[in-house]
């Protein structure tokens, strides 16, 4: 009886199972899944729930729920894998041994690697909408505060979600706007990159939307440190930024145990072949989701579209043949701005986002690189499609693989 154990029941370890469940025969193979937590989190609502557009409860459901038959669910903190003695053990003591290993822990923020981050002024003047905690308390402060200067914060690259600081930026927006504060509130975007767009073309479609905001926008901003008594941002060429309210993306990180059993890379990534999220080091370990060091975004889009391509690969590996599905780096997302409108991009490895129709060429519904109420439509009905089709490991009708159909080539 050969042993699959996968570390995670996030996106993509679900999915993981759901897929692989019904291909690998009961008589000749065990899947045991391994988390900490027995409730699962919709984290693309966090966003949400600072503004009061998502309740809290809108976005958890018991972890079991969506393991499926024929799979063990052991609950229990992580504290080590031995590759060579293909065996993980947890923090009770617990040791459960594997023929394979699926390693799908994610990321997390990680406020302790900034100095001054979660000291005085955390949860206070200093928040994060990166967490279920977060976000609720965030939705608290926001209730209350009647304005001053907001500071949107990325500490460094990457993050879970590249787009949702964006995003709250865009509905802190609306938001103060819809409560009649916007003019008691001076936003500030601040980022480690180059600019608020980076590629080229999304750039030239959308680089004027802070500027029509009214929100100011900080590059290429390095952050050394938080001063909580003079609430300042300090980068390492000393310059300083006040806040009132700094709404930060602090430092993401994989797991801590992925460190110590010596699988990862200086942020807990496990290096793996992007095309086929097998480890590096190791031939029967693959790390999937946000836990793998891929160059892609550490999206849901791309847990998606992985995954469809995941589950023929594996039976693939397992029967000692060449994995001949080549996964892309293919992501999409949906961006809200505000005021019941949102933005499309679609990109991989290669390809930035272009402009055009999704997923129908010249037909869409939905229009990339282009404020529509459609777009906004289509990351509503995302909250449904993830719980009902997507985490239960059913097929949506959309290519694992970026189809340049209905794209525009542009020259910039």
């Amino acid at each position: 009886m050969k042993r699959l154990l996968v570390l995670g029941a996030g996106t993509a370890g679900t999915m993981a199972v759901n897929k692989l469940r019904p291909r690998l025969p009961r008589d000749e193979w065990t899947i045991t899944v391994v988390d900490a937590a027995q409730t699962h989190y919709y984290q693309p609502g966090y966003l949400f729930i600072p503004f009061g557009i998502y309740r809290p409860d809108e976005v958890t459901r018991p972890t079991e729920t969506y393991i499926p038959d024929g799979v063990d669910l052991v609950t229990g903190e992580i504290d080590r894998v031995f590759p060579d003695e293909n065996a993980v053990v947890l923090m009770d003591g617990t040791r459960l041994g594997y023929d394979y290993l699926v390693i799908a822990t994610g990321t997390s923020p990680r406020p302790d690697q900034t100095p001054g981050m979660d000291e005085g002024e955390w949860r206070d003047s200093v928040h994060e909408f990166y967490t279920y905690e977060g976000a609720v308390a965030l939705a608290e402060k926001l209730k209350t505060w009647q304005g001053g200067r907001l500071v949107v914060q990325i500490v460094e690259m990457p993050i879970k979600c590249p787009v949702a600081p964006l995003e709250f930026t865009f509905l802190a927006d609306a938001f103060f706007t819809e409560q009649g504060l916007r003019d008691q509130v001076e936003i500030t975007y601040v980022t480690p990159l180059e600019g608020a767009f980076t590629k080229p073309v999304s750039s030239k479609y959308l680089g004027d939307m802070l500027d029509e905001r009214k929100v100011a926008l900080e590059a290429d901003f390095m952050l050394e440190r938080i001063d909580p008594d003079t609430k300042t941002l300090v980068s390492y060429d000393e310059r300083e930024i006040g806040f009132d309210l700094l709404v930060t993306v602090p430092i993401n990180m994989g797991a801590d145990y992925v460190a110590r059993s010596g699988l990862g890379n200086e942020l807990n990534y496990v290096p793996v072949d992007k095309h086929t999220l097998l480890s590096k080091a190791h031939d029967n370990i693959f790390a999937i989701g946000d836990a793998s060091d891929i160059p892609a975004s550490k999206a849901g889009s791309v847990a998606h579209f992985s995954m469809d391509l995941f589950p023929d690969n594996f039976l693939r590996h397992v029967a000692g043949l060449e994995m001949t599905g080549k996964f892309d780096g293919h992501a999409n997302c949906f961006i809200e701005t505000g005021h019941g409108k949102g933005l499309l991009i679609d990109f991989n490895y290669e390809t930035e986002p272009l402009p055009g129709k999704y997923p129908l060429p010249g037909v869409g519904p939905f229009s990339l690189l282009k404020e529509t109420e459609m777009n906004h439509w289509g990351k509503v009905m995302f909250r449904w499609i993830y719980w009902n089709v997507l985490l239960p490991g059913k097929e949506l009708p959309v290519p694992a693989l970026m189809s340049m159909a209905g794209k525009r080539q542009e020259d910039v």
